[in-house]
């Protein structure tokens, strides 16, 4: 029996030598570890390189693809972190999220998904071959070639494919935009904003993750989370070329003045917010000071109005899908801005600033905007639609 008992004992001890042997590579060390550590450490020398501006040491890393696109942008921080690796053989797949900030700009880091593709020297050393936005991920501006940057006295515009006098004369909208902005909202935000201008309305598809079908006609977004606290990255505006670049001056100025809008309420601006308000309290600042009268700004509801189709209630988030009716969208967007431009002529313009805080300050979309209607401007629902519906037929009647 005794003998037995040290046999099975010493076929333990051998079936778990058998399994250290299969977990532990060379030197007592998971091999998994080792590589992780070692690519970590690759693109760590990468990330300093591109800080450092040195050409040299990026090259020691890999491709050059991306060092020439970004030479010309301010970054404050720059750095990767190993999400996920895949090796087969003297190649490997890395997943990885960049982190990055912008000089002045970003409080806290962007982050994006990037997957780099790996090959293995001679030496048996790590190098890129290759990096590029992860499947599904949106492309950052340096993805599509390389980047322009004008700086303003209240803004940084960042282009790619564009000459530098287009983009100085945006620099110039866009210092327009931020004091046109705070004397209406305050000044209690950033008071400067990012412009990402890319080639085409390709490149701003790219740069939203999304077809191009459903910004095609759409001027300029906005990226960036709502109710997003203060030490959140800077909101990047977007501005589609093909469709900016054919406005005139008056337009394009009230668009990125609507952008700008946008970024100053951001923290205000929460899912309790309808789009009606949001967006239609960005086209009343937008449009402060443009001479533009409501049959001039509002042509869609003008004509509904004239033909006995004025709307019965407020626009709905659905309303400003970018991919429905063109007619639809543009009458939402005007019937937000004429709600918003009732409520500066009958209770006042910091009135109407209060009110888009109220609603915003509320947990849930349900009760928001009747809660703050009666709080701020002593009114319910049903009065505020009834008093804007004759205000419709009023101005535009």
């Amino acid at each position: 029996m005794a003998g037995r008992r040290r046999a099975s004992g010493t076929r333990v001890v051998v079936a778990l030598c058998l399994l250290l042997v299969a977990l532990v590579g060379c030197g007592g060390r998971p091999a998994t570890d080792s590589a992780r550590a070692d690519v970590q450490s690759l693109l760590d020398r990468r990330a300093a390189a591109i800080l450092d501006h040195d050409a040299a040491a990026y090259l020691r890393t890999g491709a050059r693809d991306r060092f020439d696109h970004l030479r010309a942008v301010p970054l404050a921080d720059w750095s990767y972190r190993l999400t996920g690796l895949r090796r087969t053989g003297d190649t490997a797949l890395v997943e990885a999220e960049l982190r990055y900030r912008v000089q002045g700009y970003d409080r806290a880091p962007v982050r994006a998904a990037r997957t780099l593709s790996l090959g293995l020297d001679a030496e048996g050393h790590w190098y890129v071959e290759s990096e590029r936005p992860a499947k599904g991920a949106a492309e950052q501006l340096w993805d599509q070639g390389e980047v322009s940057v004008v700086r303003g006295d209240d803004s940084l515009v960042l282009g790619v494919g564009q000459p530098a006098a287009r983009l100085r004369s945006y620099a110039v909208l866009a210092d327009h935009a931020v004091p046109a902005v705070s004397q209406a909202w305050g000044t209690n935000w950033a008071r400067h904003i990012v412009v990402l201008v890319p080639r085409s309305l390709t490149g701003m598809a790219g740069l939203l993750g999304a077809p191009e079908s459903s910004y095609r006609g759409i001027a300029a977004v906005t990226t960036g989370e709502t109710g997003a606290p203060a030490d959140a990255p800077a909101d990047r505006i977007i501005l589609n070329p093909d469709a900016y670049g054919v406005l005139g001056d008056t337009g394009k100025k009230v668009v990125l003045t609507h952008e700008t809008t946008h970024v100053a309420t951001r923290t205000h601006t929460t899912p309790a917010t309808p789009l009606w308000l949001s967006e239609g309290y960005a086209d009343w600042i937008g449009y402060l000071g443009s001479g533009r009268s409501p049959s001039q700004a509002a042509p869609e509801l003008r004509r509904a109005v004239s033909e006995g189709r004025a709307p019965r209630s407020l626009p709905s988030d659905a309303d400003f899908g970018f991919a429905g009716d063109a007619t639809g969208l543009a009458q939402a967007y005007e019937g937000g801005w004429m709600a918003c431009r009732m409520i500066a002529d009958r209770w006042g313009e910091v009135r109407l600033a209060e009110f888009y805080r109220a609603v915003g300050g509320h947990e849930r979309r349900a009760g928001a905007v009747e809660g703050a209607l009666q709080d701020v401007l002593g009114t319910s629902l049903e009065e505020f639609t009834g008093q804007w519906r004759e205000y419709l037929r009023t101005q535009l009647g």
